[in-house]
């Protein structure tokens, strides 16, 4: 098949692009290569990806209509897969308007893109930030999510929202994927993750907001690839729930629309999560402990039931071995010498 991608140079659509590469599709890359963070890593991802031929990269921006839609036309895809954002929390405090441009106008050309050429599928990577404070255990999919407490997660389920309006007026095939903080190999270097083991290497303290007490539903990147590669074929019907014991589909009754959690419903505290990286570097951490930042919520988990019920999958990397995956990428990225970490 034939699929055009927003945000390959990113970690996600990477990852998403260079197995569906592997799978012998053809892939359209489109990224904007904003300095968000250090663009060289993003160069490095597309550069990795070139080596397949059948990966074409187009640097433009989602807010350029007319390069979004030359990129796209000649992409004549099966499959659209829109990935690119202003990420980040917050980023979202500091810089509100980037993400009005890239996750709103930028979002609305996306949909005018799908109304134009009508794939077969139009897939959507939104946020677990979209539940907000939720204190339930188990965030399932028809949860309440319109009280968002950041800019970012707002800008996220205006997304959801718009995608909704597009399938339901021009029968847009449409699976909004909620992501439950990925993490893995080429991740973000503003991401917890990369930041944590950077400092311990380095001897520098890691600021811990919340002092601690934070969980999240981490999500190893392998597996949720592996999730998102199987929805590309579960294309929404509407009339055609799925049908499961204990799953309620948030198919919409109006549109061929479903919103999805991309997670192994097992929430880890983020103390433990530093103390699983400390055991795998054997090194300690020294902890600044903070009061929680504004944005930030207090814990994720995300219910994989209609994910299971929809593809027979579930992620299940547990929490050592992803960490372990990261840590031995990082070691060979930064050419550590051997033996730094374990």
């Amino acid at each position: 098949m034939r699929f055009f991608i927003t945000g390959t140079a990113g970690f996600i659509g990477f990852h998403l692009a260079r197995r569906l590469l592997d799978d012998g599709h053809t892939v359209v890359g489109y990224d904007g290569i904003t300095p968000y963070y250090d663009v060289a890593l993003k160069r490095r991802r597309h550069a990795i990806l070139a080596e397949n031929p059948g990966f074409v990269a187009v640097e433009a921006m989602l807010e350029d209509a007319p390069a979004l839609r030359a990129a796209a036309d000649k992409a004549a895809p099966d499959v659209i897969v829109h990935l690119a954002a202003q990420a980040g929390v917050r980023y979202s405090l500091e810089e509100p308007h980037a993400y009005a441009s890239a996750n709103l106008t930028g979002m609305v050309n996306m949909l005018e893109l799908c109304r134009a050429l009508k794939p077969r599928h139009f897939l959507f990577g939104s946020t677990s930030s979209v539940y907000g404070m939720s204190d339930k255990p188990e965030f399932v999919e028809t949860d309440t999510t319109d009280r968002p407490v950041s800019l970012y997660a707002a800008t996220k389920k205006s997304g959801e929202v718009m995608a909704h309006s597009y399938a339901h007026l021009f029968g847009i095939p449409t699976t909004v994927c909620r992501f439950f903080t990925v993490y893995g190999p080429y991740g973000r270097p503003d991401m917890s993750l990369f930041k944590f083991v950077s400092a311990i290497l380095n001897d520098e303290p890691i600021d811990v907001f919340g002092k601690g007490v934070h969980e999240r539903d981490f999500t190893y990147v392998g597996d949720l690839v592996e999730g998102v590669t199987r929805l590309i074929g579960c294309v929404p019907e509407t009339g055609k729930p799925v049908i499961a014991a204990g799953v309620t589909d948030t198919l919409s009754a109006v549109a061929p629309y479903r919103e999805v959690n991309m997670a192994g419903g097992n929430a880890v505290g983020l103390i433990r999560y530093i103390e699983t990286i400390e055991e795998i570097l054997g090194k300690k951490a020294k902890l600044n402990l903070l009061p929680m930042q504004a944005g930030d919520v207090m814990r994720t988990a995300g219910s994989p039931a209609l994910l299971e019920a929809l593809t027979g999958y579930r992620p299940d990397t547990d929490i050592r071995t992803g960490l372990a995956s990261f840590i031995d990428w990082y070691v060979k990225e930064q050419r550590l010498p051997t033996g730094e970490a374990r």
